[in-house]
């Protein structure tokens, strides 16, 4: 946290235009069902997820870390200079990766999980999920701009947003990847909602990934989410001859027109 500081401070310096950020992998809890115990399950798994981000906006420790950490005996060392440089120069805007909503349960009986961006969560029987079990759920992504605007009222940037998926090209490399297209532009739609109809405050944009790689996840070559198909499979046989896919022109398409390519 310290560190963090130290860079925003150091940043400034060096030119006070420079804007610096911190990021997240992001994504709502929804609480379970209406039971006030899974809401509170939801609101814990949230306080969870962003308690970095609370002392790198904010400036300071959160009550209910500092709770937890007097119920448990820890007692962390930090000075007064610690202190005034984690409250003078928090970041300047908040980035993150979005791929899925996440739900939470008070009920421990409760344990369906489905896969997810670094977190395995409960499933959510409302939504689709791809190849890999990660849940599709564009309007999740407008609730969780809202939510960190919100919280936070400092400018966002979403670093991370992409389906993994299994592409079959043709004899050409060509790949007609019309489902990555529909949840691209659903959640681009969803982003565009937040910033005309809610009002929240977004500097850009960015996919993963513009060409395909070997998944950080699942460590795998045919888990695909870029606009150009790179030939190679999980043994790590192919020619890595690179061609563009269906979405490649679409995005093309949609960087050029800022959107308004998309209905």
């Amino acid at each position: 946290m310290v560190a963090s500081a130290l860079a925003t401070k150091i940043a400034h310096e060096i030119d006070p235009e420079n804007k610096i950020g911190c990021m997240l992998a992001a994504g709502q809890y929804y609480p379970n069902t209406a039971h006030p115990r899974d809401y509170w399950a939801a609101m814990e798994e949230d306080r969870k997820s962003y308690f970095f981000i609370d002392v790198q906006a904010r400036g300071e420790y959160p009550n209910y870390a500092k709770k937890q950490w007097e119920r448990e005996g820890i007692e962390i060392e930090m000075t007064a200079e610690d202190l005034d440089l984690l409250k003078n120069y928090t970041v300047d805007f908040v980035s993150f990766s979005y791929y899925a909503s996440r739900v939470a349960s008070g009920d421990p009986e409760v344990k369906e999980l489905t896969a997810g961006n670094v977190f395995a969560s409960l499933k959510n029987p409302y939504l689709e999920s791809s190849e890999w079990g990660w849940q599709i759920d564009p309007l999740g992504l407008r609730i969780t701009l809202n939510t960190i605007w919100d919280r936070y009222q400092k400018p966002m940037f979403i670093v991370e947003n992409g389906l993994g998926a299994m592409d079959t090209p043709d004899e050409n490399g060509y790949v007609e990847d019309d489902y990555r297209i529909a949840y691209l532009e659903a959640h681009i739609k969803a982003m565009r909602d937040a910033i005309y109809q809610d009002g929240v405050d977004l500097l850009g944009y960015t996919t993963w990934g513009c060409i395909d790689l070997v998944s950080a996840g699942t460590g795998e070559m045919n888990k695909r989410y870029g606009f150009i198909y790179v030939d190679r499979d999980n043994a790590g046989h192919g020619t890595l001859k690179r061609s563009k896919k269906k979405s490649f022109y679409w995005y093309k398409d949609v960087i050029a027109s800022n959107g308004a390519s998309i209905e």
